[in-house]
Formats: structure tokens, C-alpha cells, sequence
């Protein structure tokens, strides 16, 4: 049976869309506000949601997401307990849930037991930015054992022989990071975008998501051009920040996810 990921890619390529996938940082500000801002994006027409798993050296993250999950962190947020929020989430929501984390939360709980507990929450995806597949050869088949899609990432620096290892080997879709670096919104997206997720979508039959300095309407429109999804994350992480309380940061963030899916309704198909 195909996974809750595949079938979403299914709908929206019989509809002529491309994916929106908003990610926030589970605990920010908090739970209960985190939770409300899970089934705000859904209705604003997110079609996968990423949640992140605050963990205390996030490399791959830049100032706006480290403070995130330094604010989260604060607050007593763990793994077990966005499980839980993921829990009360699944029943009223259709929409795939996919965790992003580092490596060691999810080692703490163990490379059965993280599956086991995140298949009976209603998880869908995993991705792990610190854990290539070659090192994490067991955590990975315990999560697809289960059914969780393990999403694994490519770069513009990857190799083309290693390009085709990671499109045949993830699940649900690959992530493409559309340049060198860590998260952060940016003001205009790299020139050899378009070249770069060419590749990537090349390298095999699963749909390419692009991540990484989109910021913008128009940014996702120009990504939705050429890629099956676009992911947004610090741009929306800096208005739940800037929020002066917690239904300022609901209506922000509702309203920006509304506007970034917008362009992805209208994108042309993705070139073959």
C-alpha cells in the first residue's frame, strides 16, 4: 500500500499542483500554539507539513531556527512529547506529518523504538539531516519497516553517481537543498537552480521538494516552475517569532501559507 506521501504526490499531480510543505519548529513558542499552527497550515492548503524536532547543535540550521529551538528546548519540549501532539493531530488531519531532527533524539529512544512509537502517532516521514544512508543503515529500514517514508537529502554539490543513490533510495521524495549552507530565508534564490533540480529529478522517479532560502510567493512560484514541491521553513519560523502573541502568530502564518500555495496551484508542469 502506498504511504500518505505518495498518495498526496498522486492527487496533486492529477490536479496540476505542486506540493507546499511548511516546516515549524515543534514547541515554538509552544505545544499547545505549535499544535494550533499544525491544523492552520492544513487548512491553509500546506500538503505535507515538517515539523521540527528541536535539538540543541542544529548545524544545518541558521540564527532564526536555532533560536527556535532554543526557545522550544526552554519550554521542556522532547521527542516523546511532539509524538504525542503528532497523536491528537492524526485523527483530524489527512495531511502527511513528517519529522525533521538530528540524529541523536532519535537515537536516545532507541532505532526500534523511535518507529515503533512514531508508526503508532500517525508520523509519515522522517528526515535526519546528520544521518546519511550509509550510516544509518538500521534506524532507516526500522522507520520504512514501519511505514514511515525516510526522506533523504541532496545538494548542488552532489556528486551525480551519489545523486542517483539517494533518489533510488528515498522515500516519499527526495529533498533537494537548493544551495550550500545553512537554512535561513534569502532575498533572491541561486542562478543554477533550475539546473541543480533538473539533476536531481533526473537521478530518479521520486519527486524532488526544494528547501533552503525560499522566502517569498514569488520565490515559490519560480521553485514550483521546476521542482514537485517547495519547502519553506525559516521564513516562516521569523513570523511565529515576530508575533506579539499566540493568535498573531496563528493569523501570520495562516495567511502566509495561503499566499505561498497560491503559485503552486497555477505551476506549469515540471520539465522531464
Amino acid at each position: 500500500m502506498s504511504s500518505r506521501i505518495a498518495r498526496r504526490f498522486e492527487l496533486l499531480r492529477a490536479r496540476g499542483e505542486r506540493a507546499l510543505v511548511p516546516f515549524l519548529t515543534a514547541g515554538d513558542p509552544d505545544l499547545e500554539t505549535s499544535e494550533a499552527l499544525v491544523e492552520v497550515m492544513a487548512g491553509a492548503g500546506a500538503d505535507i507539513i515538517e515539523i521540527g524536532v528541536p535539538f540543541s547543535d542544529p548545524v544545518a540550521e541558521g540564527p532564526t531556527i536555532q533560536r527556535a529551538s532554543e526557545r522550544a528546548l526552554a519550554h521542556g519540549t522532547s521527542l516523546r512529547r511532539i509524538l504525542a501532539m503528532v497523536a491528537r493531530l492524526r485523527p483530524k488531519l489527512d495531511v502527511p506529518l513528517v519529522l525533521m531532527g538530528y540524529a541523536n533524539p532519535f537515537f536516545a529512544m532507541g532505532e526500534q523504538g523511535f518507529a515503533k512509537a512514531a508508526a503508532q502517532a500517525g508520523v509519515d516521514g522522517v528526515i535526519v539531516p546528520d544521518l546519511p544512508p550509509e550510516e544509518g543503515a538500521l534506524f532507516y529500514g526500522a522507520c520504512r519497516e514501519a511505514g514511515i517514508d525516510t526522506i533523504l537529502l541532496s545538494a548542488p554539490t552532489t556528486t551525480p553517481e551519489r545523486m542517483r543513490m539517494l533518489a533510488g533510495a528515498t522515500r516519499g521524495f527526495l529533498y533537494y537543498v537548493s544551495l550550500t549552507g545553512v537554512t535561513g530565508a534569502r532575498a533572491r534564490l541561486p542562478d543554477d537552480l533550475a539546473a541543480g533540480v533538473a539533476r536531481a529529478r533526473e537521478a530518479g522517479e521520486a519527486p524532488v521538494c526544494v528547501g533552503f532560502g525560499i522566502s517569498t510567493p514569488e520565490h515559490a512560484a519560480r521553485v514550483g516552475a521546476v521542482a514537485d514541491g517547495v519547502v519553506v521553513g525559516s521564513a516562516l519560523v521569523e513570523r511565529i517569532e515576530g508575533a506579539a502573541s499566540r493568535d498573531e502568530a496563528i493569523d501570520a502564518v495562516e495567511r502566509f501559507v495561503a499566499a505561498l500555495k497560491a503559485p503552486l496551484r497555477e505551476a506549469p508542469p515540471a520539465a522531464d
